[in-house]
C-alpha cells in the first residue's frame, strides 16, 4: 500500500491532519464504527471529563484496528463528532500526540453535535483504516 498526503495549502498538516491522502496498491479496508469512552462491558467512562473520554475513545478505536492487524498508522480517515468543540480543543493535544506517535496525519473532520447516543459521552471517534 501507497500513501500520498493531499495539501493544496500545508496550514492543516500542522493541525495533524491531510486535506486528502491518495490509497493505491493492494489493500484491505477498515470501516470502524463510532468508539466512545465505553468500558468492555459496555458502560459509559469518565462523565464530564472531556480528556479522559477522548483517551478511553482512541484506546477502543485502537483496539478494533488491533483486531484486525492494523493500528494508528494504517488511519487515513477520522471523524470526531463532540458535544463541545469548545472542550474538546482544550485537550486535542490527546488525540493529536497519539496520531502524531504513530506517525499518521488522516484526513479529518470535527463536527460539533446536541448529543451522543449516551447522554453523558462527549467525544465519538469513527474511522476508516487500510493495510
Amino acid at each position: 500500500m501507497e500513501r500520498t498526503a493531499i495539501n493544496p495549502v500545508t496550514w492543516s498538516a500542522g493541525m495533524g491532519f491531510h486535506q486528502g491522502e491518495v490509497v493505491s496498491g493492494q489493500t484491505r479496508t477498515l470501516y470502524i464504527s463510532g468508539q466512545t469512552a465505553m468500558s468492555g462491558d459496555g458502560k459509559p467512562q469518565h462523565d464530564g471529563d472531556m480528556a479522559a473520554q477522548l483517551a478511553l475513545s482512541i484506546d477502543n478505536l485502537e483496539a478494533v484496528l488491533g483486531e484486525a492487524g492494523m493500528s494508528l498508522a494504517n488511519l487515513v480517515r477520522l471523524n470526531v463528532h463532540t458535544t463541545d468543540v469548545d472542550v474538546l480543543f482544550q485537550h486535542y493535544g490527546v488525540l493529536a500526540g497519539r496520531l502524531g506517535a504513530a506517525g499518521v496525519a488522516p484526513t479529518t473532520t470535527m463536527l460539533g453535535v446536541t448529543r451522543l447516543a449516551i447522554p453523558t459521552l462527549m467525544v465519538e471517534l469513527e474511522g476508516t483504516a487500510v493495510a
